[in-house]
This record gives structure tokens, sequence and C-alpha cells, in this order.
């Protein structure tokens, strides 16, 4: 059977556009965001154990990602469109607040949701991507620049097709190997006169914690939907930057827990460990628990069981 095959889809008109959300279970409804480059498929282990302990798993693709609308411009891709997506959603499954779970991006997704719309959150977990401050001296992409040079992969993103050429040389599937299997220590910045995708390598084995086929689910989506939609959240960056100014040092008033992995490239390289561990972490989420796994980024997948269960007893402690 196929993997995903007994979860139910639909397309929801959300805030203007058409989403593509899978469910499955009944009771209170947790919704779970995916990050980049990914679709709802990637919480198909989560889904599974949450409806089977009595809750409404609920994961959409996000706007540009998978079945679900992709905006060309990168300014449909503010905090506003997306967090107004998710509110949407809420709406139409009649549910004032929901459990919100996260990876990557769609960790970002939920601390902006806790951020501006507290009223519609139960908890938030989030995986890999703690809350962060807006820093009001400089825009972020400048202080990236600035920090990792010209050849870091979130400043190889911005300009429009560079990213999606480069990838288009690669099949799918590679691409995909390439980019959720990163095993480096250090942040990613090609060297000069290199693209993002040439320099990072394709794994000859896969790791346990993920199959071929599941590889190959992820890279079929993308092989029809394309990358553009999940580039245009990094081309966003400085856009929300000036949108959200006049929430620069509002707090998450939410319940929080953070799962990080120690082996995720910005866990030490990147000062997630400094950051996560220091009083400015805990001023701006002051209701909070942090756990550290043995793990790279995507912890949902690598070590998908203990992710299970730190957010079901996230949830059940807050119930």
């Amino acid at each position: 059977m196929m993997m995903g095959s007994d979860v139910n889809h639909q397309r929801v008109k959300a805030n203007g556009i058409w989403m593509h959300v899978a469910e499955k279970g009944s009771g209170p409804l947790v919704l779970l965001l995916h990050g980049f480059p990914e679709t709802w498929f990637s919480w198909h282990r989560q889904i599974d154990f949450l409806a089977a302990h009595g809750y409404h798993a609920v994961a959409p693709d996000l706007r540009g990602f998978g079945d679900t609308d992709s905006p060309l411009s990168p300014s449909s891709y503010t905090w506003f469109h997306i967090v107004g997506d998710l509110v949407a959603l809420l709406d139409h499954f009649s549910v004032h607040q929901a459990y919100v779970v996260g990876t990557d991006w769609g960790a970002a997704a939920a601390w902006h949701m806790s951020l501006l719309r507290a009223d519609r959150v139960k908890g938030t977990v989030a995986l890999s991507v703690p809350f962060t401050p807006r820093f009001a001296r400089a825009k972020p992409l400048e202080s990236m620049k600035q920090k990792y040079g010209d050849g870091f992969y979130v400043c190889q993103f911005q300009e429009a097709g560079r990213a999606e050429r480069a990838l288009a040389r690669y099949d799918c599937a590679t691409v995909m190997k390439k980019l959720l299997l990163i095993n480096k220590a250090e942040m990613v910045v090609a060297p000069p006169g290199t693209e993002i995708i040439d320099y990072l390598e394709t794994p000859s084995v896969l790791p346990a914690w993920i199959t071929e086929e599941e590889i190959n689910v992820l890279a079929e989506k993308f092989e029809e939907s394309g990358f553009t939609g999940g580039f245009n959240y990094y081309r966003a960056l400085n856009l929300n930057w000036e949108l959200m100014a006049a929430w620069q040092g509002a707090k998450i008033g939410v319940p929080a827990k953070l799962i990080v992995g120690t082996k995720d490239m910005g866990y030490r390289s990147g000062g997630t460990k400094e950051y996560i561990e220091s009083c400015v972490f805990k001023s701006l989420v002051p209701d909070h628990e942090i756990v550290v796994l043995d793990a790279h980024h995507f912890i949902h997948l690598e070590r998908a069981d203990q992710v299970s269960q730190e957010i079901l007893s996230f949830i059940l402690k807050l119930s």
C-alpha cells in the first residue's frame, strides 16, 4: 500500500488561493507545516501517529508548494499571507484554536502565527528553527552577505531564475537527496563561481531514516510544481523585515517547544546553540522548553518516532 494512501485529501479555498490539504483522524486539530524542499508528505509518519492517538492531523501544502497555488511574485509570500492562509484553514475546519507544529520554513510560519494570531494557537512545536528577533539595524540579506558572502545559499536563491536554472541540470530525485541530506557542520557557502546545488554532494547510499520511495514521492511533486514557490520564501526576507517593523521586540505569548538537532549545520556554526541558551531567547519566548536530539536539520524524518512522541507529550501537557 502506498504511504499515506489512507489519508484524506482535499482542496480548500483559503485566503484567495486554493490549498491542498492532507488530513487524518478526529479530535483536537494539529496543524503540521512543512519546510523546503518538502510537501505535506514529509509529515506522513506523524500524521499516522497523531491520528492513532485521537487527534485530527492536518498537513497542508504551504503556498508555493505541491498542489497548493503558487503565486509568482515574492511579494505574495509575506508572513501576513502565510498566516492568513493558516487562519483560513482553521476557519474551514470550524476550529478556533489548534496546536501548530512546523519545521524549517514551517517552523518560522508557526512562530509567526503564534506572534500575529496567538488567539488561534494553543501551543507551538518548532523543529530546527527558533524564533528570532528582528534586528533593527540591518536587513537580513545584507547581514547574511556580510557574514557569509555571496556564495551563501540564501544569497544565491535571490536572483529570479538563477537557482531554478541550476537545479534544472539535475533530476529532481538527485536535487532532493542533495538538499535533504546535507551533512555539513558549517553553513552552506559555495566557492566563488560555483552554484550551491553543484557544491552539495549526492549521497551514494541513503541513510536508514529515508527511503528511495519517499525521495521519489517528493521529487515527483517538485517535478510538477518546480522550485520557484519555495525560493520565494527566501526572496521575501527583506520585504518581511520591512513589514514586521511594528512587531520589533514582540514576544511569543503561547507555550512552545523547540526541538533542535546537534548535527544541523546551523546549530553550532550558525549560532543557534548559543542563541537558544541566551537570555534573549528566554525573554522573547518566555514559556518554552527545548529538546536537543542527535540529528540533522530534518528531524521529523530522521527521528520520526521520537519527534512524534515529543509532539504528543507537549499536547498532553497543555490539555
